[in-house]
């Protein structure tokens, strides 16, 4: 891991985003909780909380954080579903992979849950939207 014992803790938070592509009757039954294993949304958005929680054990060089906020709302539209996560703390690093890895792992999620049904689901993208705090300051995609 980095060594960030120098670097001053301050309030950091990030937000990043993910879409699961559907086709219209496999968006349908998301929308009506008619998918064989039950409501995915909500199961989804628990399975990203819990992942974006655990990111220090999934990605082997990230450094564990003490999250203050995290949570994955997931929007249905006609084409699919839309993730967004936002992670914050206070800390010497960022939360950048905290947010990607509870909104990659509530795109998974979705995935599985909807796959009985559909098999040609694309997952993406997967990209971080914004981040503040530390040394680097803020910035957000144009």
């Amino acid at each position: 891991m980095v060594d960030v014992t120098g670097k001053n803790e301050t309030v950091r938070a990030a937000r990043a985003e993910a879409f699961v592509e559907m086709s219209p009757s496999t968006v349908k039954l998301l929308k009506e909780n008619g998918l064989p294993k039950g409501n995915a949304v909500e199961v989804a958005r628990i399975a990203g909380i819990q992942a974006g929680k655990k990111t220090s054990e999934l990605i082997p060089l990230c450094h564990p954080l003490a999250l203050t906020h995290l949570d994955v709302s997931i929007e249905v539209t006609n084409s699919g579903a839309h993730i967004e996560a936002v992670a914050r703390t206070k800390a010497e690093t960022g939360v950048e992979m905290e947010a990607l890895t509870a909104a990659a792992i509530a795109a998974l999620t979705l995935y599985d849950m909807c796959k009985a049904v559909e098999k040609g689901i694309t997952i993406g993208p997967l990209r971080l939207l914004e981040k503040e705090g530390g040394k680097s300051g803020r910035w957000e995609r144009k």
